[in-house]
């Protein structure tokens, strides 16, 4: 059997055209679910404009911990929400609080001759709370989160050094639950 040579030559003009047909169809087929791509919109829950950050209670036999804690949370809130903290809890739309559970200290390498601690580690443990003074609702419920910091006396770094470091990564964390779910 042959093929013309008319035939053949309306074979790419074809081609073409079911190219082009695809090209321009395949664009409105829906995606996956409901995405309808990148949103402008904020990861935080808009009902909310400011914060009070209550002082963390401290259940642990450290002290200072908690104030260290609450000034990064506060820092950390105001740095990466969309929210003021204020120093009134009468003007605030929600509250913040909780309760340092567990602040430990913990040795991570050892010197070997001397048996001295060369690293050690801080692990902060609190439970936070977020509720909205609008509404009542408990945006953040009895939530327990943990972070660890490392420091090394032979750097010049000591526990409170550490404590700190491991109470920005908390409030980190923290403002992280903070955000809408998904």
């Amino acid at each position: 059997m042959q093929i013309s040579t008319a035939s053949r030559r309306g074979w790419p003009a074809r081609r073409a055209g079911a190219i082009l047909w695809l090209a321009m169809t395949v664009p409105l087929l829906p995606g996956c679910g409901r995405s309808t791509g990148y949103s402008n919109a904020s990861l935080f829950p808009d009902d909310v404009k400011s914060v009070y950050v209550e002082m963390f209670d401290n259940r642990s036999f450290r002290r200072g911990a908690e104030f260290t804690f609450s000034n990064a949370l506060a820092k950390q809130i105001e740095s990466e929400t969309p929210y003021k903290i204020v120093s009134d809890r009468d003007r605030a739309d929600s509250v913040i609080s909780g309760q340092l559970v567990a602040v430990g200290e913990s040795i991570l390498t050892l010197e070997r001759e001397l048996g001295r601690a060369m690293e050690k580690e801080v692990v902060l443990t609190a439970v936070v709370n977020w509720k909205s003074l609008k509404t009542g609702r408990l945006m953040i419920n009895n939530q327990t989160v943990t972070a660890a910091a490392s420091y090394s006396e032979f750097q010049g770094q000591d526990f409170t050094y550490g404590s700190a470091v491991a109470a920005n990564k908390l409030a980190q964390s923290v403002v992280q639950l903070m955000e809408n779910q998904w």
